[in-house]
């Protein structure tokens, strides 16, 4: 279970990662964030936000037009 959840549904690139970008900011290091978000491209931006920051992609998944990723702060 994550520590945080971002509704980012009905958002489109860039704003799903910009909101991730400030959610993760107020967890500490090595708690999670889990975001639910609508627009296909947030797959790969949120493999390349995760790669480019540091932080890990612990897990990303598709449920009907609903995609949900699960971020762990590490830095």
């Amino acid at each position: 279970m994550a520590d945080e959840t971002l509704d980012a549904k009905g958002l489109n690139c860039p704003l799903p990662i910009l909101r991730a970008k400030k959610a993760l900011n107020k967890l500490e290091q090595g708690q999670t964030l889990e975001i639910l978000a609508t627009d296909p491209g947030a797959v790969k931006d949120f493999e390349a936000f995760c790669r480019t920051t540091g932080n890990e992609l612990v897990e990303s998944n598709q449920d009907g037009d609903v995609y949900s990723f699960l971020i762990k702060r590490t830095s």
